[in-house]
């Protein structure tokens, strides 16, 4: 009964964190609903679990337990907010040589690319400005690492965006 227990307290804290990591997400890209609806579940778990080990305080496990439990939801909460890849992301890439082959290789595969002039310290470049879905990350990465491994790029979240070019969503 007493193991039992520990494994309850630990699955549930593991999963209330979780669900939270997944509703911030949601949280972060403007889907509110979604965020409640996790919200929802994630306090009657929590709820659930933090009166197991408070209602026995005399039992360090129990918040052994517990702690083990918040941390391992961190680690499977952000493992499956990765997978999730919710929402949109802008990618400015900054590449030393072979822009036009690299602008070429990501518009076959259906990027978006806008091209900008800029200065740098040695010199006129260009930056490339993609705006893509978060999933669609890898294959991105995978068309810059084959054409330009040494490229200097960043990726933000994009919470909002209205208009423009998307692989696989039809023009209005």
């Amino acid at each position: 009964m007493f193991f039992t227990s520990l494994i309850f307290v630990f699955f549930a804290r593991m999963t209330d964190v979780c669900l939270g990591t997944i509703r911030i997400l949601f949280l972060t890209r403007g889907k509110r609903f979604h965020a409640a609806f996790l919200g929802f579940f994630e306090v009657l778990i929590h709820v659930t679990a933090l009166s197991q080990v408070v209602g026995n305080l005399d039992s360090p496990w129990k918040l052994l337990v517990y702690a083990l439990g918040f941390s391992c939801g961190n680690i499977v909460g952000g493992f499956l907010e990765e997978k999730l890849a919710v929402g949109y992301t802008l990618v400015e890439l900054i590449p030393k040589t072979n822009t036009p082959e690299l602008v070429t290789a990501l518009r076959n595969e259906s990027f978006g690319v806008t091209v900008l002039e800029g200065k740098g310290r040695t010199g006129p470049r260009h930056i490339l400005t993609i705006i893509l879905r978060r999933k669609d990350l890898p294959r991105l990465r995978a068309v810059i690492d084959q054409i330009e491994p040494d490229v200097f790029y960043t990726e933000l979240d994009a919470r909002l965006i209205k208009g423009g070019y998307f692989r696989g969503m039809d023009k209005k």
